[in-house]
């Protein structure tokens, strides 16, 4: 990825990112404002209830003073009245009782004479029920129907007296009683004009009869009304008189400009509670402080409840109320001021979840910000370094290989193969060349199994101050090639622990081959080992060129290789160091570095026994 575009894509996601904190500090600030209001409008809610009680029980306090006295002077006029009432009630019942029980025998009368008609004008007519009707006037298919014998009835002379009718339909003996008639009355008759089977319907109810009876109730229950009306004005009038009478006398009490205002309110202590019984009707459980003064001498107060003694009541937490406003008779209606020291501690407790959840958004969008530029600059950095190291490994492979081309074509000339010293000469460069090589591929194996976690340790024990004295005997040549003066404070006194003594070869190797390579002059080294109760510590200081603070962070990291300004043969992959790492960690150990920039640099391994 190019340099410009890690910038563009860093500033869009930078903007992003303010974009987001700048609308969660809009979002706070407007929910804090809403709670701020809420609170307030809760507050003056509970001082207009807290003060509409104490009106209410300055009133009621005053009623039932006066309603005790007057509640016996009408009690005997009440009782009077009622027993007036009941026995007007009692009267009419009766009087109701028989205009009913003629209107029954005038309807007894209107079916006696309904049936003499219906009787004068038809053969047998029968009372039938409603059932049989409707079965004689709506067979159903198949039924056997109506069956019926006509029968004449003659004199001795042989004329006709009378003409009967036998059918096979029960007639009903007897009508229900005058209040359980049906509508209809239905008959079975013979038609004198063709002696067939013939119904008759009678109205149970003469039309007339109805109207005229609904008339005399309406007239009687109006007569009852109006009567009932006017004893219960007589008795409400009685109430009506009483109470009139209370509520002048207490709205005397309540206009009287002498009644002073610590008598109107409730005690200190029934005041406490009305406004704390408020308060958590309204889930606000804040300390407090009220205090109740005169309306034109505030500087008097007559009820005071601090917090503390020496509570400051801050005006813009206070809040106040007038006592008495309504009551215009007053002179002086109080005022009621309340008030909350840590009235923010409440809105805020009440914002814990909006303030969690924005300040959790902002952290996990700046790790995710934080995180992906710095992978893609360590990408970035990687992918460098990598190029890097392939440039320099081609060159590195390059130089032993073409070595040894040359080498192998040398030996081709007849005139070199008779010369044995020569021949003996060119096989050691080849054989050099070719150990140098394998070297560095086994660098870079080494490397590969060490990122993957495959090395295998043959764990022994190993002897520390034998170990750094063989690898510098092996190391000689390199040495006294840089003429380089090497110091050794091998003074652990206990210096065998568990480990692999190849790798731990290859550590102390490349920390000295490193020491050796980024010294400018003759190298100069010490080697430092002691010991603890529970760790080896192996020290190795050189006074090459040093590092900055910010190659010192970066050392340990792959393919990573210290700028050398205007020194040109130091060589190598940028693996080293990472190996050295990757095996100490391996072995439960500890790595540091301290290094000054143009003094040198010391390298600490610390070892568990």
């Amino acid at each position: 990825m190019k340099k410009r575009n890690l910038w563009i894509i860093t500033a869009l996601m930078t903007i992003a990112l303010l974009g987001v904190f700048v609308m969660q500090l809009f979002y706070i600030r407007e929910s804090y404002s809403l709670k701020l209001q809420l609170f307030d409008q809760d507050v003056n809610q509970v001082l207009a209830s807290v003060v509409n009680n104490i009106q209410k029980r300055n009133v009621v306090k005053h009623f039932d003073e006066r309603d005790r006295v007057s509640q016996r002077e009408h009690t005997s006029r009440i009782r009077s009245q009622t027993d007036s009432i009941v026995a007007f009630k009692v009267r009419f019942k009766e009087n109701e009782a028989i205009r009913k029980y003629k209107q029954q025998q005038q309807l007894v009368d209107y079916l006696n004479f309904q049936d003499s008609a219906i009787r004068a004008n038809y053969f047998s007519p029968t009372i039938i029920s409603e059932e049989t009707y409707r079965a004689f006037t709506n067979p159903n298919p198949g039924s056997n129907g109506l069956k019926y014998e006509v029968k004449d009835i003659k004199d001795s002379n042989g004329n006709l007296v009378d003409r009967r009718i036998i059918t096979n339909i029960a007639s009903i003996r007897r009508l229900p009683g005058i209040n359980n008639l049906p509508d209809t009355i239905r008959y079975i008759a013979i038609n004198p004009s063709n002696y067939l089977p013939y119904t008759v319907s009678l109205a149970s109810k003469d039309p007339e009869l109805v109207r005229k009876f609904k008339v005399e109730d309406a007239k009687a229950e109006r007569k009852y009304q109006m009567e009932l009306e006017r004893l219960y004005a007589d008795t409400l009038n009685i109430y009506e008189t009483t109470s009139y009478n209370l509520v002048q006398d207490v709205a005397k009490e309540l206009q009287n400009k002498d009644v002073p205002l610590e008598n109107r309110v409730p005690s200190k202590d029934d005041l406490d509670t009305l406004i704390r019984k408020e308060l958590l009707s309204r889930n606000i459980n804040l300390p407090y402080s009220f205090w109740l003064t005169p309306s034109k001498n505030q500087d008097k107060i007559i009820y005071r409840n601090a917090v503390n003694k020496n509570d400051e009541l801050l005006p813009k937490n206070t809040y106040q109320k007038v006592v008495f406003g309504n009551d215009i008779a007053i002179a002086d209606p109080g005022m009621l001021y309340l008030s909350f020291p840590s009235k923010n501690s409440l809105i805020l407790s009440n914002m814990f979840v909006t303030l969690a959840s924005s300040a959790s958004l902002l952290l996990i969008l700046i790790f995710i910000f934080t995180y992906t530029i710095m992978s893609i600059v360590r990408q970035k950095k990687l992918s460098e370094m990598k190029n890097d190291f392939i440039n320099n490994m081609t060159h590195e492979f390059k130089t032993p290989v073409a070595t040894i081309m040359i080498a192998s074509e040398a030996l081709k000339d007849p005139d070199i193969i008779g010369d044995k010293n020569r021949v003996n000469r060119l096989a050691n460069v080849i054989y050099d060349e070719n150990v140098r090589l394998g070297n560095h591929i086994e660098q870079v194996l080494n490397a590969a199994r060490a990122d993957r976690k495959e090395i295998k340790f043959d764990v022994k024990p190993v002897k520390i101050n034998e170990l750094i004295a063989a690898v510098v005997d092996s190391m000689s040549l390199q040495l006294q090639k840089r003429d380089t003066q090497l110091t050794l404070h091998l003074d652990a006194i206990t210096d065998e622990l568990e480990g692999d003594e190849l790798h731990l070869s290859n550590v102390i190797y490349n920390l000295i081959d490193n020491a050796i390579k980024y010294s400018v002059n003759e190298p100069k080294i010490t080697i430092e080992t002691a010991s603890s109760f529970s760790h080896i510590n192996i020290k190795i200081t050189d006074e090459g060129i040093g590092m900055t603070r910010e190659q010192t962070k970066r050392i340990f990291d792959q393919f990573y290789r210290v700028p050398t300004g205007n020194l040109h043969n130091v060589k190598g992959f940028g693996l080293g160091l990472n190996y050295v790492q990757d095996i100490i960690t391996q072995m439960h150990g500890k790595i540091k570095v301290n290094s000054e920039k143009d003094k040198g640099t010391t390298f600490e391994i610390i070892l568990p026994i």
